[in-house]
């Protein structure tokens, strides 16, 4: 068999399958799960696998399940990824009761991910290598609380579920990894390459004054007006960010007082600090540090900080990334490819790409805004099966001839940080 011909037999098999695949992403869409709780997702995923004769191993992080297919000779292990977890999104057409909703397109990450497993099970024998397919949990940094509450409890360490899976070793025996995410406001068969996304820093600021009666407010001191105070701080800092750093801060007040007349006495703010590097991160923290202690000083409050390790900027693989573009072109022609789009949101696709070759392109098929509740499938072969194709295809270009193509892309890859490095950042010791 010639390698054009194993893509054909690939992207035929993922054609055989296509129904089932749709099925298994609006069985997740209408069963959207928050992260470390994706049980019900996480068990289609192993039914899949079971279905497809792939052997898995979990719980990784939980709720993740790693299966792998195993070709003809060591050569490289390239993982395909699929992410879990949906996100709060209240009147989503598709929300749970509980404002559950895949506001975000993991739904068919997941299901492309199991189309590509479809379509390389029948090939394997004519690759050197391995591919991993990696469910993970908890890419949304949201649910702070219910992550606190499993931390106490030992079930995880870190809040981000690839933050996990890299302290748990997931990745150790990974050369390469991929994901295509979904592209907003896109119903068009485009591929976004090589984008840049922000970092971010996640904080909660509690803000401690004296409780009184409404009416007796000089007996009190009032913590929601450090937290105002210190939010117009923040707000005025802003004019002193570069342009280029990029800094975006977004607090939210998540207690503001207990009973309308009585003087709060304990208010917390959580908040995101967003950069697009570590330098323009730790700047904006600085700033919001600042402002938050400047606004408890001024009405003689106290506060409080608990910073944690968010998401690390993008890095991506370009020698990975070309592997995929043509692969991508071949499907829907290399005119529809668009480079270097920015993308302002984070993710912990980030914190791999500082210790492996990693690519997320996002793919066209979706209409509306992401985390909104316009946010929606426009064209299930474009969202699905199409990103299924292409990372399946690539990995048959990086595992053919002794791998020589994922070979390269490892030794020209220069991680960032080693694992040990990356822990002590995690844990704020970097």
């Amino acid at each position: 068999m010639t390698r054009e011909q194993c893509k054909k037999q690939v992207c035929d098999a993922i054609d055989s399958a296509a129904e089932q695949i749709y099925t298994l992403a609006e069985t997740i869409l209408k069963n959207p799960e928050l992260g470390y709780l994706e049980t019900k997702t996480s068990a289609l995923v192993r039914d899949t696998f079971d279905a497809l004769g792939i052997p898995y191993t979990w719980p990784h992080a939980v709720t993740g399940v790693k299966g792998t297919l195993h070709g003809r000779d060591s050569g490289a292990n390239i993982c395909i990824m699929g992410e879990l977890d949906g996100l709060k999104c209240v009147g989503h057409p598709h929300a749970a009761p509980d404002g559950n909703a895949h506001a975000c397109g993991h739904h068919t990450q997941i299901a492309a991910m199991l189309g590509a497993a479809a379509g390389l099970a029948g090939v394997m024998p004519w690759l050197d290598g391995n591919v991993t397919f990696l469910a993970v949990p908890a890419e949304e940094f949201i649910d702070l609380d219910t992550r606190r509450t499993m931390r106490e409890k030992g079930l995880i360490r870190y809040f981000g579920g690839k933050q996990q899976l890299i302290a748990e070793g997931a990745f150790d025996d990974i050369d390469a990894a991929m994901m295509i995410h979904a592209q907003p406001d896109e119903p068009e068969a485009k591929l976004y390459c090589r984008g840049h996304n922000l970092g971010f820093r996640a904080k909660t600021i509690t803000f401690r004054g004296k409780a009184a009666h409404g009416s007796t407010p000089w007996d009190g001191t009032n913590a929601l007006n450090a937290a105002a105070l210190a939010i117009l701080g923040i707000h005025a800092n802003r004019e002193t960010f570069r342009d280029e750093e990029h800094i975006r801060i977004h607090p939210i007040i998540t207690r503001g007082g207990d009973v309308v007349n009585s003087v709060p006495d304990e208010v917390s703010v959580d908040m995101y600090v967003r950069g697009a590097t570590l330098d323009a991160i730790r700047k904006g923290n600085e700033a919001v540090e600042r402002a938050c202690s400047g606004g408890a000083q001024m009405i003689g409050a106290e506060q409080e900080s608990e910073d944690l390790a968010g998401y690390l900027p993008i890095a991506e693989s370009s020698g990975l990334s070309a592997v995929l573009e043509d692969n991508a072109a071949s499907l829907i022609g290399r005119e529809n490819l668009v480079y270097g789009e920015p993308i302002t949101g984070s993710t912990d696709v980030g914190d791999l790409s500082m210790l492996l070759p990693v690519i997320q392109p996002s793919m066209g098929g979706f209409t509306g805004n992401l985390h909104s509740r316009e946010f929606a499938v426009a064209d299930p072969e474009k969202a699905i099966l199409l990103p299924a194709k292409m990372m399946a295809m690539t990995a048959v270009d990086l595992l053919w001839d002794g791998a020589k193509e994922a070979l390269a892309v490892k030794e020209a890859f220069v991680p960032q940080m080693t694992k040990e490095e990356y822990i002590r950042y995690l844990e704020g010791e970097i």
